[in-house]
């Protein structure tokens, strides 16, 4: 993550039996920010990947666990202890969960890695918005540019597999009215715009996967 935490996590196949131990040992415990994520979210991380890799139309529901068992560290910051912050849990450490799976499973690798939220308003009116950027490539596919990937649920980084390149950081800046230059904003932030003022988001590009093209 930006922060330095770390999402780490093991998946044991059984062919045979056509099950998986899937085993977050290693994660970072909770901490005082928001980028908790619930046990609840965790496991739908897990839920979403291993569904996309059944090409069979079944429901979206609680069997689609019954192969798997997770294990998620209690304490740890993909199974926080109340009163823990987990706002970003949903938005943002999802994403990182979903690539991190993939990841193990060698089949994508890392897309932008975020949602990219972008709020503004006053006191009266607020708008939210999720911003496309890069998914990651596969052994046998490119990446896309400006996409909604995985946990935005819409059609709105980490060292690669494979030998493939990581994707370019996203960057933030805000050029302020009557201003040439531009100011450069950190990944979380928040500040007082008026009239005038512009803000540009250049989103993350999604990894490469293998040396195909280079």
């Amino acid at each position: 993550m930006d922060n330095g935490q770390v999402i780490a996590v093991r998946i044991a196949v059984e062919p045979q039996a056509g099950t998986a131990v899937v085993d977050f040992a290693g994660t970072s415990p909770q901490q005082a920010n928001n980028f908790n994520a619930p046990l609840a979210v965790t496991t739908a991380a897990v839920l979403y990947v291993f569904r996309t890799l059944i090409d069979e139309p079944i429901p979206l529901n609680a069997g689609c666990l019954r192969p798997l068992t997770i294990v998620v560290p209690h304490g740890s910051m993909l199974d926080p202890v109340a009163p823990a912050a987990v706002v970003a849990g949903n938005v943002e450490t999802s994403q990182c969960i979903v690539d991190a799976l993939y990841g193990a499973l060698g089949l994508q690798a890392a897309a932008q890695g975020t949602m990219n939220n972008f709020t503004f308003g006053n006191e009266r009116y607020q708008y939210y918005e999720t911003i496309a950027g890069g998914a990651g490539a596969g052994p046998d596919f490119d990446g896309a540019s400006g996409v909604q990937t995985h946990m935005t649920n819409s059609r709105l980084t980490d060292p690669e597999l494979e030998g493939g390149a990581p994707g370019v950081p996203g960057r933030n800046t805000v050029r302020r009215r009557g201003r040439v230059e531009s100011e450069t904003v950190a990944a979380t932030f928040g500040l007082a715009v008026e009239p005038g003022d512009e803000i540009q988001i250049e989103t993350p590009g999604g990894g490469g996967f293998g040396t195909q093209g280079a």
